[in-house]
């Protein structure tokens, strides 16, 4: 699995994105003949920036407001691959949605329906393509502070467009330092919250393949103004996310709340619900109630998790590292009562070498039912014929 990484620490805008993306290797000739196609040559270069080299895109465009249709009709229009004009559509998308937040039903798109922003989209969607990653990711998206000069006037950093964005993409954010200004983009804004398909936070292990720097118009003295860029390989032998756990104790519930409320939280997407004994307060017996759930589902299954206990807090271990091992099941065959039974059995895989098998509890009822047998003597049958069918072979 290859995943690109972004690391935003200096902010991002549409030129820094494609940029970086081509100082990865995206296909030069592809994002050239995609920008030329809706605006004009752009100019690609290699620049210096606080003394890291990096690629500077100029696409040497005219600014001209376009509404949405007009803008959509451009990049429809773009030589481009099918893809990369569907995501760039998604982008201009978001930022309408951001304008409309911001100042309500407008015409034009002002400062990022130009047709700078245009020639950048379409040519960071396409350079995306070209690199044909498996997953994206960033780290904290830093905004920046102060002021800037907007169509409407000067408004504090960041924009109000940006920040319209932002809110709906779930992108971890840092605002500051205030003397740099504008770091963050609407246009930068936008196309990370369209391209990043990774929650904030995912533990990323892997060996690094590749890095890429995207420079910005300003060359600060002490910060270097660019979007760095990483490709990594995942390791095979197994994948690596992130979980929140939820917590709380409780010491007034019935076992028949307790079991309805497992049966509700992993209804609602909970990975996994235990019920831990313990000793509370003034030495009351009570539970422990643990929820093991992924990022995206914390808010809402803490809530569950509350009106379902009634319990006043529930706490939330957020981003905790865990191992998934690759899995697949099997179909094993056994000689039972004479004919033969065919039951599904879970395998786990590391380095190519499974190290643990269970057959599937449900047939094995079934089974032992139809031979007059215990399940325990058919499930230590199963489990035997399975472990020397799979032991030591990988998928």
């Amino acid at each position: 699995m290859r995943v690109l990484v972004f690391d935003p620490f200096s902010g991002a805008a549409g030129d820094m994105v494609c940029g970086a993306l081509l100082d990865l290797g995206a296909d030069s000739l592809q994002v050239t003949a995609a920008m030329r196609s809706v605006v004009a040559d752009p100019e690609i270069r290699v620049v210096e920036r606080a003394g890291i080299r990096a690629v500077a895109v100029n696409t040497r465009a005219t600014t001209v407001q376009r509404s949405l249709d007009e803008v959509l009709v451009r990049v429809k229009a773009a030589d481009a691959p099918r893809e990369a004009i569907e995501m760039a559509c998604r982008v201009f998308f978001r930022i309408a949605e951001a304008e409309e937040d911001v100042h309500g039903k407008t015409a034009h798109f002002h400062e990022v329906g130009a047709d700078d922003a245009i020639a950048e989209v379409v040519g960071a969607c396409t350079a995306l393509h070209s690199l044909g990653v498996d997953a994206v990711a960033t780290g904290t998206l830093r905004l920046g502070g102060g002021s800037a000069s907007t169509h409407h006037g000067t408004y504090p950093v960041p924009a109000p467009a940006t920040l319209a964005i932002l809110k709906r993409s779930g992108l971890p954010v840092e605002y500051g330092p205030g003397g740099m200004g504008e770091l963050c983009t609407p246009t930068g804004a936008a196309l990370l919250s369209e391209m990043v398909t990774l929650p904030a936070g995912s533990p990323l292990r892997g060996r690094v393949v590749g890095t890429g720097y995207g420079a910005g118009t300003r060359d600060y003295p002490s910060v270097p103004n660019v979007l760095r860029a990483s490709l990594l390989d995942i390791v095979p032998c197994g994948a690596y996310d992130s979980v929140d756990i939820l917590e709380t104790n409780v010491d007034d519930v019935t076992g028949e709340v307790l079991a309805a409320c497992t049966e509700n939280l992993m209804a609602a997407g909970a990975r996994d619900v235990s019920l831990i004994p313990c000793t509370m307060k003034k030495g009351r017996p009570g539970w422990l109630v643990r929820v093991v759930c992924l990022p995206q589902d914390s808010r809402k299954l803490s809530l569950a998790l509350a009106r379902e206990t009634g319990t006043l807090g529930v706490r939330c271990l957020e981003g905790v590292h865990r191992f998934v091992a690759e899995r697949e099941t099997r179909t094993v065959t056994v000689s039972l009562c004479g004919r033969s039974w065919e039951v599904p059995v879970k395998c786990a895989v590391a380095d190519g070498v499974v190290y643990s098998s269970k057959p599937e509890f449900s047939r094995i009822q079934e089974v032992a039912r139809l031979c007059s047998l215990s399940a325990r003597e058919v499930a230590q049958k199963v489990w035997e014929e399975a472990w020397r069918q799979t032991a030591r072979k990988g998928p």
